[in-house]
């Protein structure tokens, strides 16, 4: 039970949770916004008094295609908002941090813990104990 708790509790989740909560309520509001205000105006300019009340009718079977439209609207609005919101300044932050495209330092293993250490390191990073310099392969000497 004690798992479960520190699961519950840990920060992303909560975070989690709080953005799913905001994120709700701001769906809530852009689908108002659509079915309230940006519809209607598409409506009138239409010559349709209520955009839901779109509708077409197959043997006898109604079918609201109005509320979808206010939907797919919404959602469209949505995507919008979380694209130049949120993915693009994402996107440009991450950008930043990349690193540039040179070219990789060489390394070799460390004899003593085995990580990889660059070729030109006297002492390891990792295990602070003296590496030699490696001997290439063809003439025996030192890189």
């Amino acid at each position: 039970m004690g798992g479960f708790k520190k699961f519950l509790l840990r920060g992303n989740l909560v975070d989690l949770a709080v953005a799913f909560v905001i994120g709700a309520a701001f769906a809530g509001l852009v689908t108002g916004l659509v079915k309230d205000l940006i519809t209607p105006l598409i409506a009138a300019i239409g010559g349709q008094a209520n955009f839901a009340d779109l509708s077409f009718t197959v043997n006898h079977s109604k079918f609201l295609y109005g509320d979808f439209l206010n939907l797919l609207i919404s959602f469209l609005i949505v995507s919008a908002v979380v694209y130049f919101l949120v993915v693009v300044p994402f996107g440009r932050l991450l950008d930043r941090f990349k690193p540039t495209a040179e070219e990789p330092t060489p390394v070799h293993d460390c004899p003593h813990c085995l990580s990889s250490i660059p070729v030109a390191a006297s002492v390891c990073a990792y295990c602070t104990r003296d590496v030699a310099l490696p001997r290439t392969e063809h003439t025996g000497a030192h890189v």
